[in-house]
């Protein structure tokens, strides 16, 4: 296992709110047997009361929590909302949020759209995005992790996708939320060995990880859409990712398509799993090199 100090630990399930209801129907016991932390959307969240406020506090009162934002466009050219950012802060610090993250994107312009768009990979971008991360961190009085997005274009590219990561990271001195079904799908869309790619992330700046499913357009276009079961070959990359940078936090992350409860936390289950055997591999090999 690493020895890192993560914001949190072990297997985690993003809580939408469609999962409410059957989240809070299972035996008592069931869930903490399944799933040590969880993850919301803010924007879904801020100001929510009455019932699903209720149901809200209930999981943030018996797990740890994460927040991964949806809005906040820290690529866009729209200036930064800050008003949202000070909401943000405070929906963290009512419901003891263990960490923040956001994508490595943009969604808006004058308004909302609706998608994450790609930022374009040069280093004018990663002076503006660096900027961007470092005024966010500011506001929220703490790190921020930003997630490696899928993309379907690359326009204006000067240099990778690696490069691009890489740099932004370390010019805004924040962490990083390790998708690898992102890196999968991209992997396919843009023709690169995505082990290769893997192995070309910061570890040293991973707080936590994303799995999800995706859906097969074509055999050389997949489209992230977290909406169907993990595939064989994201379980594997992930089995890569443990191996390379140690045992760290991953979430599953399901959006809808929602399957029987039982067969989601079987997915969990499978997190848990490869996490568990990573362990016992990276211990075992460690005491052969002392051995």
């Amino acid at each position: 296992m690493s020895t890192r100090k993560y914001p949190v630990n072990g297997t985690g399930l993003g809580l939408r709110r469609a999962l409410l209801g059957p989240l809070q129907a299972l035996p008592a016991g069931k869930l903490e047997d399944a799933v040590d932390f969880m993850e919301v959307a803010p924007e879904n969240w801020i100001g929510v009361g009455g019932r699903r406020g209720k149901a809200l506090r209930s999981f943030t009162e018996r797990f740890p929590f994460v927040c991964h934002g949806l809005s906040l466009s820290l690529g866009g050219p729209a200036p930064l909302d800050e008003t949202l950012l000070r909401k943000i802060r405070t929906f963290l610090d009512e419901h003891d949020i263990r960490c923040y993250t956001e994508h490595l994107s943009y969604c808006s312009d004058a308004g909302q759209l609706y998608d994450l768009m790609p930022i374009p990979f040069t280093a004018e971008a990663v002076h503006w995005v660096a900027e961007r991360i470092r005024r966010t961190q500011d506001i929220l009085e703490r790190r921020i992790g930003i997630e490696n997005v899928s993309y379907y274009a690359a326009p204006g590219a000067e240099m990778s996708e690696s490069e691009f990561i890489n740099a932004v990271v370390t010019e805004a001195d924040c962490d990083l939320l390790l998708d690898v079904n992102n890196i999968y799908v991209n992997a396919i869309n843009h023709g690169y060995d995505a082990g290769e790619f893997l192995r070309s992330m910061p570890g040293e700046r991973v707080v936590y990880g994303h799995i999800a499913g995706h859906y097969e357009e074509a055999e050389d276009l997949r489209v992230d859409t977290h909406g169907a079961p993990v595939i064989d070959g994201v379980w594997a990359l992930l089995d890569q990712a443990y191996d390379t940078f140690g045992v760290y936090p991953t979430l599953l992350e399901r959006d809808f398509n929602f399957p029987e409860t039982a067969e989601l936390l079987a997915e969990t289950g499978r997190i848990r799993t490869a996490q568990q055997r990573a362990g016992h591999e990276g211990a075992a090999a460690r005491n052969r090199a002392h051995g």
